[in-house]
């Protein structure tokens, strides 16, 4: 373990031990303390070992065991045997109205090129690291935050081809083997279902903020969650979003925010017409706010809430090197 992760791992020790410390000061004393401790604040791990997990499902990827020579990185783009990248950074309006964003156009050889990746490779409740910290753990050369299924305990979770939850809740995202994505209906199927149709990947989040290329309608009201503290994505935030270009070939979007003067972060339907003009005709909103992170080449891409740190999240989607 190097000195980094050893100091970042402390850090999440004491952040842990401040967030239990106020729950127990704001909630009512007792059996709702207790519960919000051990729902909010304690890791439960269900599954310690993730990559033997996964290996041992016998569940294999697209992507040859070979190393490309001939790849090559720049500031901006990177180019292999499985994908090409391109990231840009984008600014708009100002003064207190600036917003800043970042966009990743990303076109794979094989949908199974895009993994994704637990905290501390470990599958659980309020398990946490930083998006840096998952990528570099995989050599990812590029990678940004997923949907922080350890937050919850429902939702359709397939990683890498294998089922980790199946309590459909929402509108979750599927990654297909054949380089499709498709917003769906998580009550209205199930895990087994959707690996059996070749789905690789799930994110449960949203909503959905373009369809057939348009926006959809009442997204300013949606709630994710109705749960201590997420419930709301409302206003000017800041954002991840994931985009469909067209088959293996995607975009995704983390805008800054909270900063005033550098990066206001924007609305549902702000981020909605940032993914049109990036070309996306789907597009689906992951969790945001201090969790909304662009890792590439690495290095942290975008500047959380204007204060270069990372909060910890609990997964990651990513593109090895």
């Amino acid at each position: 373990m190097t000195p980094e992760k050893t100091t970042h791992r402390k850090s999440s020790r004491v952040r842990r031990a401040v967030l239990a410390g106020a729950l127990a000061l704001t909630l009512s004393a007792g059996g709702a303390t207790a519960w919000a401790l051990d729902r909010f604040v304690v890791e439960h791990v269900e599954i310690s070992d993730v990559a033997a997990y996964e290996a041992n499902q016998g569940v294999t990827s697209g992507v040859a065991d070979t190393t490309d020579t001939t790849a090559k990185t720049t500031a901006t783009s990177y180019t292999s045997a499985d994908s090409s990248i391109n990231v840009s950074t984008v600014v708009t309006g100002s003064g207190d109205s600036t917003v800043t964003y970042y966009v990743a156009d990303v076109v794979l050889s094989d949908a199974t090129v895009l993994q994704s990746a637990f905290a501390n490779n470990s599958f659980g409740e309020n398990i946490t690291e930083t998006t840096s910290e998952t990528a570099a753990d995989h050599n990812a050369v590029f990678a940004i935050n997923g949907d922080y299924y350890g937050f919850r305990d429902t939702g359709i979770v397939i990683r890498n081809g294998v089922v980790y939850r199946d309590e459909g809740a929402r509108q979750g995202l599927a990654f297909y083997r054949d380089g499709t994505v498709k917003v769906y209906d998580e009550t209205s199927t199930t895990a087994e279902q959707l690996v059996a149709d070749g789905v690789w990947n799930t994110l449960s989040f949203g909503p959905a903020v373009l369809e057939d290329g348009q926006v959809v309608d009442g997204i300013e009201d949606m709630e994710v969650d109705t749960n201590v503290g997420n419930h709301s994505i409302q206003g000017e935030q800041p954002r991840t979003a994931v985009g469909i270009i067209g088959t293996n070939h995607l975009v995704f979007v983390v805008v800054d925010g909270r900063s005033p003067g550098y990066s206001a972060g924007v609305t549902m339907t702000g981020l909605a017409e940032i993914m049109q003009d990036v070309g996306a005709t789907t597009a689906y909103n992951l969790d945001g706010g201090g969790s909304s992170t662009m890792y590439f080449n690495g290095q942290l891409v975008n500047n959380p809430l204007g204060q270069g740190k990372e909060r910890g999240t609990s997964d990651i989607l990513y593109i090895g090197q």
